[in-house]
């Protein structure tokens, strides 16, 4: 045995350690979570039985137990029986051996089912140790991202395969070790280094020494603070609850996380891989399916309900077809969510993310089609751009696809062009399509004739088997109530605009006139061209094919009135307020300062009282306190407030005790301008403001620690935007 030797199994070695090192940091990371969890689950085990009458254990044994002396004997809900034991139970009268025996078994099979079921709910609102506790373990978890979990798992394959190796190869570490071995002893340990050589230099090709190393460190960073683990919480709630969901391994119901696809399309999407080494966002357990199915089917609709991710999902197909050599993508979107989109790819994925829009699209699409990436454009931008020629185009994603559902219009017809040269396509849409046959059948020609031809109309009754079965090639659609079994109870989007030509004008005439206010609702100052506008309308489109209600915030009445007057003119109730499931329902409001206290309450009433979708449009400083709008389960702000407090009492107004859905809320932000600058200097506020709204006396104590002086911040915003569209040299005093 020579030096190559020695010093091969010394590296081999090293990475061996480091691996190991790396698993154990990554598995108390993970044990510090489920001791946090383990006390949380078990109350919410135990309150879940709590609910549950003795009666149903007859449930369980098909009607054969007699359970009246036993709920005469006090013990009326399966948790009251279980924390009895058997031996109390045999002391009740006329309750014999066998029937305590049946009663025990049939109560630890439902107590088994809530366990299996029973989610652990983070209030950010009302947090205490325990559930700070798992935040802050989770925390840990959140700030390594996905790039520790991937660490991990090649720890695990690298001790798994190293290991054996090593202990083979040990004669060759020194001088002599094999000086007295034979011949075929000797072969296997050449073997060996030959195979530790070989795992070496591939772990070193593919940097896996720095992977480790840098899981190690961010794994060893120690838990951050309550105050910014809580923080963290909020922003991303989505990523902690996909982890909480990984550890604890109480996945929801597999059929509905899988759509209750046939069983031989949901095995050959089970049976492909993804590949996230592109990816900078974990999955839970059903978007990993929907990427999967995209990706195993080719081409298909994602139809899950909104709030769950399809964005995400299709950045993960993209990245495994990019890890796969692939290198031309194109999302085509609304105007109003391009931005979002562009923003989405480049925090999700180390995709080069390309806007083909604006007057310099032409030149972007040449560069896209040369160096490649995820070019992003809208319906009317792609008619403009000349179709693939060849297998270039490896993935087509279309958002909001129920705007190309009509045939005859032209930007139906250039995506169905540009679908024809994608080898994956994927529609993405989250309005339920099963009443809807004839315009799911346009869609669906798109992907796959074949399928389209076998629709009928009849199929499309809601929840129909013949539907789903006749879809599932190419159709995949989940509930939020089927799939998040830990559901988030609030979940925050910020919805980026690019300002309209008309916008653009608008605001600049309130910059240039130093009015602080006309800067904040400029925006909306031309509606028939607002990108704002035409966002708030989406959302609220698609809430209302949802049979959700949705309350909107301004600051402005003048905002809300022209909210109002779109919501109610001819177009938008052809598309938004007709007969069928899609109508988004009676528009409720304004409710604003001049409005009377009773008639606010009941205003609140009939909103809540209304049968299915409404629209409720409210002033934020009306509605904002002592009002309770928990029927609605979407809000949307339409700008940004000037102080913290205002939006979280706005929001609180919806989402509080008593809410049975999670409550969505999008803030219309326009990039660029007053929204974004407001953002940015009340980000440090709003922080704080997260810590002091949790403990209200120190909220009330401390009001300056919260807010922020209205004037001081106008007067540089104003002064920064003159100055930035070169509108200063004719300065007004800024007017809040």
């Amino acid at each position: 045995m020579g030096r190559a030797e020695r010093e091969a199994v010394a590296r081999g070695t090293r990475l061996h350690e480091a691996a190991l090192t790396l698993a154990g940091d990554h598995e108390r990371a993970v044990d510090a979570v489920r001791a946090a969890l383990e006390p949380l689950h078990d109350e919410a085990v135990a309150q879940a039985l709590d609910a549950i009458p003795v009666a149903r254990l007859q449930d369980v044994t098909d009607g054969r137990l007699r359970l009246g002396a036993v709920e005469q004997s006090g013990l009326g809900t399966v948790r009251a029986v279980l924390d009895a034991g058997p031996y109390r139970l045999r002391q009740i009268p006329g309750v014999g051996q066998r029937t305590v025996d049946q009663i025990v078994a049939a109560a630890r099979q439902l107590a088994q089912a809530a366990g299996e079921t029973a989610a652990v709910h983070l209030d950010v609102d009302r947090p205490e140790p325990r559930t700070t506790a798992l935040v802050v373990a989770l925390h840990v978890l959140a700030e390594a991202g996905p790039e520790s979990h991937r660490a991990a798992d090649a720890a695990t394959a690298l001790t798994r395969r190293l290991g054996p190796l090593l202990a083979d190869a040990r004669p060759a570490a020194g001088r002599t070790g094999l000086l007295l071995a034979g011949r075929a002893r000797k072969a296997r340990v050449l073997e060996a280094v030959a195979a530790i050589r070989s795992l070496t230099e591939e772990a070193e090709r593919a940097g896996t020494h720095e992977l480790l190393a840098q899981a190690s460190v961010d794994l060893l960073r120690g838990p951050a603070g309550d105050l910014a683990a809580w923080t963290d919480f909020e922003l991303r709630s989505a990523e902690y609850y996909g982890l909480l969901g990984e550890i604890a391994g109480r996945a929801p119901d597999t059929a509905a996380a899988e759509g209750f696809l046939p069983d031989d399309i949901a095995e050959r999407v089970r049976g492909l891989r993804l590949d996230d080494s592109h990816r900078r966002v974990s999955l839970r357990g059903y978007q990993a399916f929907g990427a999967r199915f995209a990706l195993a089917l080719g081409r298909v609709m994602l139809g899950d309900e909104m709030g769950l991710g399809k964005t995400i999902q299709a950045i993960a197909a993209l990245a495994h077809l990019a890890a796969g050599g692939r290198t031309h993508f194109l999302v085509v979107c609304p105007a109003s969510v391009l931005v979002n989109w562009t923003r989405e790819i480049e925090t999700r994925s180390t995709l080069r993310a390309m806007p083909l829009h604006g007057p310099d699209r032409q030149d972007a699409f040449t560069d896209w089609r040369e160096r490649g990436g995820v070019a992003v454009t809208t319906f009317e931008s792609l008619r403009g751009f000349p179709e693939p020629d060849g297998g270039e185009l490896a993935m087509l994603v279309v958002d909001e696809a129920h705007s190309v559902k009509n045939p005859q219009a032209l930007r139906s017809q250039a995506v169905d062009r540009w679908a024809a040269h994608g080898e994956h396509v994927l529609f993405m849409t989250g309005t339920p399509m099963e009443n809807r046959v004839a315009e799911f059948r346009n869609l669906v020609r798109m992907l796959d004739p074949g399928v389209a031809d076998r629709l009928e109309d009849g199929t499309g009754l809601a929840g129909s088997v013949a539907f789903r079965k006749a879809v599932a090639p190419v159709y995949l659609r989940r509930n939020q109530t089927d799939v998040l079994t830990e559901l988030p109870s609030l979940q925050h989007t910020d919805e980026w605009e690019e300002l309209s030509a008309g916008d653009e004008e608008a605001y600049r005439e309130a910059v240039a006139d130093g009015n602080f206010m006309a800067m904040r609702r400029a925006a909306y100052a031309r509606p028939e061209k607002s990108a704002k506008l035409g966002r708030l309308r989406e959302i609220v489109r698609e809430a209302g094919e949802n049979g959700l209600k949705v309350v909107v915030f301004s600051h402005f009445r003048n905002v809300l009135s022209v909210v109002e007057d779109d919501l109610d003119t001819k177009d938008t109730k052809d598309t938004l307020v007709g007969a069928g499931p899609g109508a988004h329902g009676r528009v409720f409001g304004p409710l604003t300062g001049a409005v009377p206290p009773a008639r606010r309450q009941q205003i609140v009433d009939e909103f809540t009282a209304a049968s299915g979708p409404a629209v409720l449009l409210a002033q934020i400083q009306a509605a904002g306190v002592g009002l309770n709008l928990q029927a609605a389960s979407v809000v949307i702000l339409c700008e940004p407030q000037i102080k913290p407090t205002i939006e979280h009492q706005a929001i609180a107004r919806a989402h509080r005790m008593g809410q049975v859905r999670p409550v969505r809320v999008h803030r219309l932000l326009a990039t660029g301008g007053v929204d974004e600058r407001m953002v940015r200097m009340l980000e440090r506020k709003a922080r704080l403001f997260d810590a002091y709204a949790r403990r209200s006396a120190v909220a009330e104590s401390t009001p300056d620690a919260v807010d922020v002086s209205d004037t001081d911040l106008a007067r540089r915003i104003v002064e920064e935007e003159q100055t930035r569209l070169g509108l200063s040299d004719e300065r007004p005093a800024p007017t809040p």
